[in-house]
């Protein structure tokens, strides 16, 4: 049974047979959870809606940094109330984005730095968003001692020394479809030498299909790809790395 850690089944890309993507992944690919993430004022609802229709269907609740230069202190206080929801497992994602820049460094580090805060006072999980930021991350993890509530940097894009740098902080590291690409030599270098204890398997769906579904979009039920893949990477079967990842994702997020 698969759990993927990181989904957007909200998206619209799925409006036309959601529910169709979601049997299919029960069914077909055997997912057994999934924690669906939203990121804004516009995606939380719907994310907390589909939470509150399937019981295997977990949310996540933060401000990606893309969102960062729009939030307020309303919003902050919002995701604050939102954390006393049963279905709600943690904060985020958040983090840093310096590819796209959306929104001014200065503000997405503010924004990061505050919504870690917020998940040390309702005792939360964070999902980390980072792409290209690897080093002002680790910085911004290591200075508000974001080991004390730990999380998972989500679609790790980092290289070993980042990751190590992450684990060290008592992080878990979530790969998805990248793992499965050609050219993702250091993806998989980190599958590899990564503690299996503190792997993740996701498919932030609808982004990122893996191979063999590469250039179309990405199904939640996809994360079985991932999982295969990571497995081949470390030479065990592919029931024993979706059991432990599924172990580890219930421990990080206190599912029992």
């Amino acid at each position: 049974m698969l759990f993927d850690t990181h989904a957007h089944l909200n998206d619209a890309k799925f409006d036309v047979d959601r529910e169709a993507v979601i049997e299919r992944a029960q069914e077909k690919y055997n997912v057994s959870r999934v924690i669906n993430v939203g990121y804004n004022r516009e995606t939380i609802p719907p994310c907390l809606e589909l939470a509150e229709t399937y019981d295997f269907i977990y949310a996540a609740v933060g401000w990606h940094p893309h969102d960062a230069k729009n939030m307020r202190e309303e919003d902050l206080t919002w995701l604050g109330e939102l954390a006393a929801h049963e279905k709600v497992v943690a904060l985020g994602e958040m983090g840093l984005d310096y590819y796209w820049d959306n929104s001014p460094r200065d503000v997405q580090a503010e924004v990061f730095r505050r919504q870690i805060a917020l998940a040390k006072e309702v005792n939360l999980p964070i999902i980390i968003h980072d792409r290209d930021a690897h080093e002002d991350v680790v910085h911004i993890l290591r200075e508000t001692h974001a080991e004390e509530v730990g999380g998972v940097m989500h679609c790790f894009g980092g290289d070993w020394d980042i990751a190590k740098a992450c684990l060290d902080l008592g992080f878990y590291i979530g790969l998805g479809g990248p793992v499965t690409f050609k050219k993702a030599e250091d993806v998989r270098e980190i599958a590899r030498k990564a503690p299996i204890d503190r792997l993740l398997i996701e498919t932030d769906c609808p982004y990122l299909a893996p191979e063999p579904k590469r250039g179309k979009r990405n199904e939640t039920g996809y994360v079985y790809y991932v999982a295969e893949k990571i497995a081949e990477i470390r030479g065990i079967s592919s029931e024993q790395l979706a059991a432990q990842t599924t172990e580890n994702a219930c421990r990080l997020f206190n599912l029992v």
